[in-house]
């Protein structure tokens, strides 16, 4: 089975950094996207960022962009979120997730075929 552990959260000053971790395990091949959403208290949650396993294509939310990194180590089945000039408006619950495909791109409204647990960021003014 899939499984996906998210990792990294805690809290943080305006301005500071953190590093998010999902470390993915029993994805039988790189015909997977994976997908950082996040959701704030009374909030819908968002798409954050997603990267393409096989190829390494990314996309980032508009409001991330500048900011934030997507990447993936393959050896170590773990793709990465790296957070830097931190805003109180990035304070949300973030969640991993993956979805099978083939396809080149990973942006998009989709159903997502597993989900990881969330991970706390809170960042402060």
């Amino acid at each position: 089975d899939v499984q996906l552990q998210a990792s990294g959260g805690g809290l943080v000053q305006a301005g500071g950094s953190l590093r998010l971790s999902c470390a993915t395990s029993g994805i039988p091949s790189n015909d997977w996207h994976i997908y950082w959403f996040r959701q704030a208290p009374g909030k819908e949650r968002e798409l954050v960022s997603c990267i393409t396993l096989s190829e390494g294509s990314t996309y980032l939310v508009e409001s991330v962009k500048g900011r934030f990194t997507i990447s993936s180590d393959n050896a170590e089945n773990t793709v990465y979120l790296q957070m830097d000039s931190l805003k109180p408006e990035d304070t949300a619950v973030y969640y991993c997730a993956a979805r099978f495909s083939v396809s080149s791109r990973c942006s998009g409204h989709y159903d997502m075929d597993i989900w990881g647990k969330g991970t706390q960021v809170t960042v402060s003014s």
